[in-house]
């Protein structure tokens, strides 16, 4: 039953192909440029702009996609959006200066943003009556199992043969989700809306008009700028300020993918039946503030944990051994308990913005808002949180991003709770 009963569907199963494929090449990113931050002895406010350059295109890119997809066939931009994801395989492949790998995590971003708006909007509607929750759940699910996939085997490939062997196995993954989206994916699933009423200024405005959007606008702006600095900057840390070989840190990236990724499902379907999701998202982003704010604490993980070798006679690429030192510990419990936080926020964040986008027949402009709002942090986010660490400290910069994430969960509440008590309905028409 649920997340099992969800994947019998053969549609859902090609929409989950390009979930997988986006994680897991995401997910595996992430630890090569905590490699290239090491080889090329970059800055935390260089680093900074591995996560601003990401974001910027599609901060740029969103809402025309958003808009494209209301009234165009959605599985022509699913198939262009796994095509563009192998071309910045390629572009890796063939980066050799911190100036080409800033470039293509530009197209990384336009790719990225193609398959993450279209997907979750695809999932969104032609989910059946009632089960909303559960397949964005398991839809995410799927997502957070690929980039768990991404963080163990990701991180075991750039540790044993490198930057190139590594693209070419998720360019191979990704053309495979390409035949599975064409082979089962209906024609047309998305373009159901009239040009001239789909997600421009006018729709926008009338989404915005209601409190409970903004409400979640501004939740979401703040929780990105917090957010961004813990998956940008993690995996770097571990790196540079511990020496963390590339397995080791996905296996600690894994520790949240892991939470994430078992009970996200599951949650979803709880909030379809319990209803009241503003409590899941108010309390799913605090636990976030508690896994942001233990991170720094790993300068001090040798008061709490030994430091342990851990014999790998069967891989001689590794020396024999692999070393988890203090710090390792830590930061895997502080990146589970942001993968909880998540579990809880993030379903009933999605079933939230699609429920309000029905009230136009906007699903794809209200999931755009949903992400221009994040990328708008994510692109001031982790610039800002590098020059902060580069000024201060480590501890000074995850106080910054802790502190945002909360304050957006305090606003959030009041803006809800306002609009939910005192707020008229607000007419499509």
């Amino acid at each position: 039953m649920g997340s099992l009963s969800v994947l019998r569907d053969r549609e859902f199963i090609a929409l989950s192909g390009t979930a997988f494929a986006r994680a897991q090449a995401y997910s595996t990113i992430a630890i090569a440029l905590a490699l290239y931050a090491d080889v090329f002895n970059t800055t935390s406010t260089v680093e900074g702009l591995f996560g601003t350059a990401f974001a910027l295109v599609q901060l740029l890119v969103v809402l025309p996609i958003g808009r494209y997809v209301d009234t165009h066939n959605a599985k022509r931009v699913l198939l262009a959006g796994l095509l563009v994801n192998v071309g910045v395989f390629g572009g890796y492949f063939l980066a050799d200066s911190i100036a080409d790998v800033l470039l293509v995590r530009l197209f990384q971003g336009f790719g990225a943003s193609l398959l993450w708006v279209t997907g979750s909007t695809v999932v969104g509607e032609i989910s059946p009556g009632g089960e909303r929750g559960q397949w964005l759940g398991t839809y995410n699910q799927v997502g957070a199992f690929s980039s768990l996939a991404g963080d163990i085997v990701g991180g075991a490939l750039l540790t044993l043969y490198g930057f190139q062997e590594t693209y070419v196995v998720l360019g191979s993954v990704t053309l495979g989700a390409s035949v599975l989206l064409y082979l089962f994916l209906r024609e047309n699933p998305g373009g159901r809306k009239d040009p001239e009423e789909s997600t421009g200024r006018e729709t926008l405005q009338n989404l915005l008009s209601r409190r409970t959007v903004r409400a979640l606008v501004t939740f979401r702006f703040g929780l990105s700028f917090g957010k961004m600095a813990v998956i940008t900057f993690v995996p770097i840390y571990a790196r540079t300020g511990f020496g963390m070989s590339a397995i080791l840190v996905g296996v600690l990236l894994a520790g949240g993918k892991l939470t994430k990724a078992l009970t996200q499902g599951v949650v979803g379907g709880y909030t379809d039946r319990v209803g009241s999701k503003h409590y899941f998202v108010a309390g799913g982003a605090l636990v976030y503030v508690l896994g942001t704010a233990m991170v720094p604490f790993a300068e001090f993980a040798h008061l709490l944990f030994p430091t342990v070798v851990v014999p790998l006679a069967s891989l001689p690429a590794l020396s024999g051994s692999v070393t988890l030192v203090p710090a390792f510990f830590l930061l895997f419990v502080a990146y589970g308990i942001c993968g909880v936080g998540d579990s809880i926020r993030l379903p009933a964040s999605m079933a939230l913005f699609v429920e309000e986008g029905e009230q136009f027949e906007a699903v794809a402009g209200s999931l755009s808002l949903r992400s221009i709002a994040w990328k708008v942090g994510q692109v001031i986010g982790p610039l800002l949180i590098g020059v902060v660490w580069d000024a201060t400290g480590v501890f000074t910069a995850f106080a910054i991003a802790a502190g945002a994430i909360l304050v957006a969960t305090v606003a959030f509440v009041r803006m809800y709770g306002t609009a939910w008590t005192s707020a008229a309905p607000v007419s499509a028409d």
